[in-house]
């Protein structure tokens, strides 16, 4: 192949260049040009898959914060210990129809209340309806109790548990298990100076951590055993 430059005789000769010098310098131009163009794409691939773990990863994580925050704020809600009215109790934390001796019975909740502690554990207990029992249950049997932790009534110890309990006569606090069989019986206590007397309402006494259980005017006092 032969090139003429300005203005050269028609015969002087300029060189003999080869296709491949000719194309060189625009060849390494266009090597470089994909070079560069697969080496972005190499970049793009290897940030697309560390986009694909990375991501996941992450909603992972935030959805499990965020789960871990619910149970935390409703733990939050059980701190404060104290006395729970009827209107506290409810449905949700006492049933309705209650088993004792072979028969349900309906509790009723206008006539319920408990104690919640700051663990959220609970002692709960509603006046029942006795109607369909002998006169010999009836006697005893006027409150359905609930606990959850092991309490102290009178000195003795009631473990978890649902129970049957009443005032009797002669001051007397009675506890059974739920075939009716006597637990324990103790000394309760008439307040006379208890201003609005209720049929059934949980108090707490001026002792930390010590509360009392009444019926009208009788009461037995209780504690949570540590």
């Amino acid at each position: 192949m032969w090139f003429r430059v300005g203005k050269c005789n028609p015969e002087e000769r300029i060189g003999d260049i080869g296709d491949s010098d000719v194309f060189r310098a625009p060849q390494n131009r266009y090597n470089r040009t994909f070079e560069l163009f697969f080496s972005v794409l190499k970049e793009s691939r290897m940030r697309i898959r560390l986009a694909l773990v990375f991501f996941p990863a992450l909603f992972v994580t935030f959805a499990g914060a965020s789960l871990a925050q619910e149970p935390k704020s409703a733990a939050t809600q059980a701190t404060t210990e104290g006395v729970l009215k009827a209107a506290d109790v409810g449905a949700k934390l006492f049933p309705d129809k209650v088993y004792f001796r072979g028969q349900v019975g309906t509790a009723q909740m206008r006539n319920a209340g408990g104690v919640r502690y700051t663990d959220g554990f609970l002692v709960l207990a509603a006046l029942v309806d006795t109607s369909g029992y002998g006169s010999g249950i009836k006697e005893k049997y006027q409150a359905y109790l609930i606990t959850d932790v092991a309490i102290e009534i009178g000195g003795q110890t009631l473990k978890p548990g649902a129970y049957g309990c009443g005032f009797i006569d002669n001051n007397k606090f009675a506890v059974m298990d739920l075939g009716a069989n006597d637990l324990f019986q103790v000394t309760s206590t008439k307040d006379a100076e208890i201003k609005r007397p209720i049929p059934l309402q949980f108090v707490a006494t001026s002792e930390s951590g010590k509360y009392r259980l009444y019926h009208g005017r009788d009461f037995v006092e209780f504690r949570r055993v540590k």
